[in-house]
C-alpha cells in the first residue's frame, strides 16, 4: 500500500535564499524516503497555499501536513486545522521544534560564530500571538542552555515579548560586568525578514539560521511517521 503523502507546509518567504533553503529541505527528505510523495505548501506570502493543496488531493487520499514551522503557533493552531478539517483523511503532525537535535544545531551555530564562555545567548524566535509559540520556545531554549555555561534568554521578533532589541538591552545589562558580548541565536529556519531585523538588534554577532542542515529533514518525517503509528 502506498504511503500517506507528506505535505511539507513551510511559512512562505519572498527571500529567494530562504526559498530555496525550505525547497531543500523538502528535497532531503524525498531523498530520506524513496517513494514517499512529497508536496510542498504553504500558510503565507508563497504559493500553493495549503487550503489549496488540500482541495486538489483527490477525494480519500491520505496525507499528513507536516509544519515546516519551529513552535506551536497560529499556524499550526489555526491555519492548518481550518485547512483540513473538511478532509478526515487529512492529518496534522506537530511542529519541528522544540527538539534536542535543534538545541544540537543551535548550539554549533553559536560556535561557528565564536561563542565564548561569558558572552550571553539571545535565543531569538519569529514569535507568536498564542501563548504556546512562547512555550515552546522557552523549552528550546531551556534545551540549548544544557549544552551551554552560557546565560540564555528568548526574545521574539513580533507578537511576543520581550522583543529583540528590548532582549539584547537587558542581556547586555547581564553580561557587560563579566566582559562578554551578547550573541543573538537565530531560532529561524532560513534568512528572510525575520532574520534580516536580528542584525538590527544591537546585538554583537547575530549566528546564522538553522539552514542547510540534514536534521530538519529528519525530525520532519519523524514527525509524519509519529502520526502514522498513532493512527495504526
Amino acid at each position: 500500500m502506498n504511503s500517506p503523502v507528506l505535505i511539507a507546509c513551510a511559512h512562505g518567504t519572498r527571500n529567494v535564499e530562504g526559498q530555496a533553503a525550505i525547497r531543500q529541505v523538502m528535497a532531503e527528505i524525498e531523498a530520506l524516503r524513496p517513494g514517499l510523495t512529497v508536496v510542498e505548501a504553504y500558510v503565507d506570502v508563497q504559493e500553493p497555499e495549503l487550503s489549496g493543496v488540500v482541495a486538489g488531493l483527490r477525494e480519500g487520499t491520505p496525507a499528513v501536513v507536516v509544519p515546516l514551522l519551529l513552535s506551536t503557533g497560529y499556524h499550526v493552531k489555526v491555519d492548518i486545522p481550518k485547512a483540513i478539517k473538511s478532509r478526515p483523511e487529512v492529518s496534522a503532525a506537530p511542529p519541528l521544534g522544540p527538539d534536542p537535535r535543534l538545541a544540537e544545531l543551535l548550539a554549533a551555530r553559536l560556535r561557528d560564530a565564536g561563542l565564548g564562555d561569558d558572552d550571553g545567548v539571545l535565543l531569538a524566535a519569529a514569535g507568536s500571538s498564542l501563548p504556546d509559540g512562547s512555550v515552546d520556545s522557552e523549552e528550546q531554549a531551556r534545551q540549548l542552555a544544557e549544552l551551554l555555561p552560557n546565560k540564555v534568554r528568548v526574545a521574539y521578533g513580533a507578537s511576543a515579548e520581550p522583543n529583540v532589541p528590548d532582549g539584547v538591552a537587558t542581556l547586555r545589562a547581564e553580561v557587560t560586568d563579566d566582559g562578554g558580548r551578547v550573541i543573538v541565536s537565530s531560532y529561524l529556519l532560513a534568512t528572510g525578514y525575520f532574520h534580516d531585523q536580528l542584525s538590527k538588534a544591537g546585538a554583537d554577532v547575530v549566528t546564522a539560521p538553522l539552514l542547510p542542515s540534514p536534521v530538519l529533514a529528519e525530525i520532519a518525517l519523524e514527525r509524519y511517521d509519529a502520526v502514522l503509528a498513532a493512527r495504526s
